[in-house]
């Protein structure tokens, strides 16, 4: 089951409420005896998230040629993820990093071996052992949102989800929020397909929205099936994890783009030296996370319009400021107050003007 490989930080610091251990330091390791295990929630030949991280996986090979990895690929979210980060516990992993969300699966491991580092993308819990780490993507589903919101002749965006959890309400959020800032008429349908990786089941979303009137695509999804979609529609799309324009470069427009490289480096570094702690922590604009570079039938004074707003981000400004109502018109967020990174992180209701989601 589990796959041998040969061989062998961004900025943005969290620690959350609810410390259920204090963090200490583990001993150093020598590269050669070190073992670094990951468990991936996609197959590493997805085109998207999981490839993502693999890369950083190559990083961290080519950084410590000495060191061995392993990992396993479709961890699934049951019983069976708790056996696996056992099993890398079991053939004497030091570092097990999990690629997305495994909750208590990976809490109740990290919990009966105190001497292994545990890391878990988009996890929510810090203890003596456990730390997590995600990326800021609503700052770029916001930039793209703008172009969205320029380049709809519907006023309908369609969005293209995995479940409703808070990375799918900021990132649907976002997208409208961003939108709305340049064309108030805007609105998002959201579909949840209650997967990641589901091919078919994102081209039935994509292919339904479509034909409810959306002509900008967007999503949250491990491949391209919904850029094919917009490809063969005539309509356009933005996309995920990757650059993904030669699945339809007539309908692309740009991508929410990750890179761990440098973090799951500086990580292993950290643990192999003795220095590694446990802690929440952001990658953020321009470090870890970003735009792609726009899709050719984007028009140069509508990427222009998108950027300068890309721009005040990287000098500090925060675009997700009140008032925000949610789907229901309630009001969220007052006037004159700013949604941090930790509460968008905590983000669980549909902004006004998005359906499909609550």
């Amino acid at each position: 089951m589990l796959g041998l490989a040969a061989g062998a930080a961004g900025s943005g610091f969290l620690r959350p409420p609810g410390l259920r251990a204090q963090p200490r330091l583990l001993p150093p390791i020598a590269e050669a005896d070190a073992l670094v295990a990951f468990g991936h929630t996609s197959p590493v030949t997805d085109g998207g998230w999981t490839m993502m991280h693999n890369q950083g996986v190559q990083a961290v090979r080519k950084a410590f040629p000495n060191l061995r990895t392993i990992y396993v690929e479709s961890v699934p979210y049951s019983a069976d993820a708790t056996r696996i980060f056992r099993q890398f516990v079991a053939e004497g992993a030091q570092m097990v990093i999990a690629t997305s969300n495994y909750g208590d699966f990976i809490r109740d491991v990290s919990d009966r071996a105190p001497d292994v580092a545990f890391m878990e993308c988009d996890g929510h819990a810090v203890s003596g052992n456990l730390g997590w780490y995600y990326i800021t993507h609503w700052y770029a589903s916001y930039v793209i949102g703008i172009a969205a919101g320029l380049m709809t002749r519907t006023n309908k965006i369609g969005f293209i989800g995995s479940f409703p959890i808070p990375s799918v309400y900021a990132g649907t959020n976002a997208v409208l929020l961003g939108a709305r800032s340049v064309n108030p008429a805007v609105t998002v349908q959201a579909i949840s397909i209650n997967a990641w990786f589901d091919p078919q089941a994102a081209t039935q979303a994509g292919t339904a929205l479509a034909e409810n009137g959306c002509d900008f695509l967007c999503g949250i999804m491990d491949e391209p099936a919904y850029l094919r979609v917009a490809e063969q529609r005539g309509i356009k799309a933005a996309m995920w994890n990757t650059d993904m324009r030669q699945y339809g470069p007539e309908a692309y427009v740009s991508s929410v783009t990750l890179d761990f490289r440098d973090y799951y480096v500086s990580q292993v570094r950290a643990r192999l030296a003795g220095t590694w702690q446990p802690q929440g922590h952001f990658l953020t604009l321009g470090n870890g996370v970003d735009r792609a570079p726009w899709g050719r039938t984007v028009p140069p004074e509508i990427a222009a319009q998108a950027d300068a707003m890309r721009t005040r981000i990287m000098a500090g400004y925060n675009p997700f400021r009140g008032p925000i109502r949610d789907a229901a018109g309630r009001l969220r967020v007052p006037a004159g107050e700013v949604m941090d990174d930790a509460r968008i992180y905590q983000w669980d209701w549909a902004v006004e003007g998005v359906t499909g989601l609550d």
